[in-house]
């Protein structure tokens, strides 16, 4: 089964290609992308709970939701290890004198319609619903009718029996195309045309409007206080997941996942291996016995580099764990995993690609 590796981990592809379908992004590579650094996110966090011992009882949100036992998990890591502050009285004040604007009651609007069902699509029912909307117009133009008696006689709407009263509205209560005719009008005028929404065609009538008010501070200060709280969390939450993949990526492959999404417990990792510094000596009889070539080119190499063998390899990967992304990661890891013993081949393949090849003759112009 083919792997990735993604932020410092090793996942199964088919893990990703699960996972993506979690993730509506804007392109199949965008989804496949989303996906990896989730797993990757959630496989460091699970690891840091459980090397700290941290345990969470499953919480249930406001909608009755249970959170499975990773997610209670995470949320106590978070809980232990981010520090964000409460925001003062004098920073919430600061944010409400600048965005005063934000801090009002919506505006209100009260209006009555007459509507004139069609079927949408009905192209002959919607224009002759339009020629009655419009000589119900033309007969409120000329003061022929009252508007709430012509409401409650004509109107295919349940408000016609209230005279077509709405009663009072919010921004966004109504379809876009009638609201937007609405916020044009004045107290007490009616729309001179037929407005056309997905129910039929509209006659419209504002009957009153009432301004938004602003609200005391005392009103919104806590409303001011959670949301620079939820943003301050959302900005430490992004700087541990950071710092966490870093070290995932100064370690090589510092986590594998299981097919089940689990993470792999007791694997070495190349950064293990350098840590301890027990390649080098290993490297060297391991490749006497498979690969003496490269033992030759190895040692040759060091000690044109006036270092030891030892020292040679940990410089090598230690260049390597530093400058490599997450493809070379995935082409290292491929390309060793079916060896006898992988984490000496893959150490192996580092110094490879460092050492100078052996060089090898060509015959440009063959002569008979």
């Amino acid at each position: 089964m083919r792997s990735v590796i993604v932020d410092g981990v090793e996942i199964p592809e088919a893990l990703i290609a699960q996972e993506a379908q979690n993730h509506p992004e804007g392109s199949a590579a965008e989804a496949w992308a989303a996906a990896g650094h989730a797993l990757a996110l959630r496989a460091l966090l699970l690891a840091r709970a459980r090397r700290l011992g941290v345990e969470a009882e499953p919480e249930v949100d406001a909608d009755g939701r249970v959170e499975t036992p990773e997610e209670a998990q995470i949320r106590a890591l978070l809980e232990a290890e981010l520090d964000v502050h409460s925001p003062t009285e004098a920073e919430c004040r600061r944010v409400y004198d600048a965005q005063r604007r934000r801090f009002r009651t919506p505006p209100l609007t009260e209006a009555s319609h007459i509507l004139v069902e069609a079927r949408e699509g009905d192209e002959c029912a919607l224009a002759a619903a339009r020629v009655v909307a419009a000589r119900l117009i033309a007969t409120l133009a000329s003061g022929g009718a009252d508007f709430a008696e012509l409401a409650r006689a004509c109107s295919d709407c349940p408000s016609g029996p209230l005279g077509g009263s709405l009663g009072q509205l919010s921004p966004g209560d109504l379809v876009p195309e009638v609201e937007e005719v609405l916020d044009a009008l004045q107290p007490g005028e009616i729309s001179p045309e037929p407005v056309l929404s997905r129910f039929g065609w509209h006659v419209l009538k504002v009957d009153r409007r009432i301004e938004g008010r602003a609200l005391p501070f005392e009103a919104v200060e806590e409303r001011i206080r959670l949301h620079l709280e939820s943003r301050a969390w959302a900005a430490a939450a992004a700087r541990y997941a950071a710092e966490l993949t870093a070290e995932a990526r100064s370690r090589g492959v510092a986590l594998t996942l299981t097919p089940e999404g689990e993470v792999a417990r007791g694997s070495l990792t190349l950064g293990d291996f350098l840590g301890v510094g027990v390649a080098a000596g290993r490297l060297e009889a391991w490749l006497a016995a498979t690969d003496a070539d490269l033992g030759s080119r190895l040692a040759a190499a060091a000690e044109a580099a006036g270092e030891s063998v030892a020292d040679f390899v940990q410089d090598a990967l230690a260049e390597f764990t530093a400058e490599a992304d997450d493809e070379r990661w995935t082409n290292l890891i491929s390309a060793v995993r079916d060896a006898t013993d992988p984490a000496l081949a893959c150490v192996a393949a580092v110094v490879r690609s460092k050492v100078a090849p052996a060089k090898r003759t060509f015959t440009v112009i063959r002569r008979t």
